[in-house]
């Protein structure tokens, strides 16, 4: 191995006393693979079983804690205890490489897909027309009710626990990516008047409650360290959404919860800087420099080569999650231990999409997913 990747190989030590062997972890991807009953499907087993055993942490696709909460088609499901064999099935996977593995549970809030909630009654923080994505089209979503909320908090905890029975290490919150926890946390997408909503304080209350909740669960059935992590989208480039200084109070506040880390998820984690720059530093830079050492912090974004990684972690990432190079290369990690990095493909070709074990419905995703990835015949 090239010496200048010893950095990436380095163990790491959670805040909770979990051993990482590496700090390259594997990235929360959704693969669009469950099977029709929302269980994990083999091709969902395969997917991960080529891809784990190398990095130093597993973090799964994000599984919705309410019915009315799935993000995504063939979206595998944790919100019934009907659930945990096929949660565990997952676990199993995720674990079969020697890592330990994190289950990412989330709710879509006002992204959950209209024809796959009951009764198309998508709710969110407040009644805020959204603006339609590559997954989700626009709605106009209805504003939970105190004991609604209430209820998704419980729902949040009652997948941690089976997360924890059926063999996961930790779990990851989902705040990122504009779903239900950072529609409250946004000052557009939050409206209310209550004791949710309106000044930051406020607007912090749900998802600081979820980890309180989440925290509880883990105290009470955790008979061995359990992994709390949480996933935030820094800024929103809208006008009136999050801003950097809205963050940092919230990782404050994940600080003081005792979280294991915070997962940053970026467009591109070495180049890209906040909506309302004002300077040259990168959101990673800001984040790293705000958290000061008080937290593990982790990154998604962008980073395909070692050459990536090395840089991110130079700068003071703790920990650095790999996406989509890994869909292309299974065996990201392996190739640069034997120094072999040059052998790391940029292209997913289409005559080895059966070799890469990549579900039918991921692969169609990422044919017509246009810029995402570069394909070859």
């Amino acid at each position: 191995m090239n010496a200048k990747y010893n950095k990436l190989f380095e163990s790491f030590t959670l805040k909770n006393g979990i051993d990482l062997r590496n700090r390259v972890i594997m990235a929360p991807m959704t693969t669009w693979a469950s099977n029709d009953d929302y269980t994990i499907s083999d091709e969902e087993v395969n997917y991960y079983k080529k891809r784990v055993n190398g990095v130093g942490l597993v973090i799964t696709g994000c599984t919705h804690v309410q019915p009315n909460g799935i993000g995504f088609t063939h979206e595998f499901a944790g919100y019934d205890d009907t659930f945990i064999p096929s949660l565990r099935k997952l676990a199993d996977a995720a674990k079969s490489g020697g890592a330990p593995a994190v289950l990412q549970v989330f709710h879509a809030g006002n992204k959950a897909l209209p024809t796959l909630t009951p009764n198309g009654d998508v709710v969110s923080s407040s009644a805020v027309q959204t603006e339609a994505t590559a997954f989700a089209p626009s709605v106009l979503p209805r504003a939970l009710s105190h004991d609604e909320i209430m209820e998704v908090i419980r729902a949040f905890g009652e997948t941690t626990r089976r997360a924890i029975e059926a063999g996961f290490d930790g779990v990851e919150i989902h705040g990122a990516h504009g779903f239900l926890l950072q529609n409250f946390f946004s000052p557009f997408f939050n409206r209310r008047e209550d004791q949710w909503g309106g000044s930051l304080e406020n607007r912090l209350r749900f998802p600081l409650a979820v980890i309180q909740e989440m925290k509880n669960v883990i105290r009470k059935f955790a008979t061995k360290p359990f992994i709390l992590g949480y996933r935030l989208s820094p800024d929103e480039p809208i006008e009136g959404g999050l801003r950097m200084k809205d963050t940092y109070t919230l990782i404050d506040h994940l600080i003081e919860e005792g979280v294991d880390y915070v997962h940053a998820s970026l467009v591109n984690a070495l180049s890209l800087k906040p909506f309302d720059s004002q300077d040259e530093k990168t959101y990673l830079e800001l984040i790293i420099e705000h958290v000061n050492g008080r937290l593990s912090v982790m990154a998604a974004g962008a980073m395909d080569t070692p050459d990536d990684v090395v840089t991110a972690l130079d700068k003071g990432l703790s920990l650095a999650a790999i996406g989509h190079t890994l869909i292309m290369n299974p065996d990201w990690v392996e190739k640069v231990q034997s120094g072999q990095e040059s052998e790391i493909q940029t292209a997913i070709k289409a005559s080895k999409v059966s070799e890469l074990e990549l579900p039918e419905k991921l692969w169609g995703v990422i044919q017509a997913s246009g810029p995402w990835f570069h394909i070859e015949e």
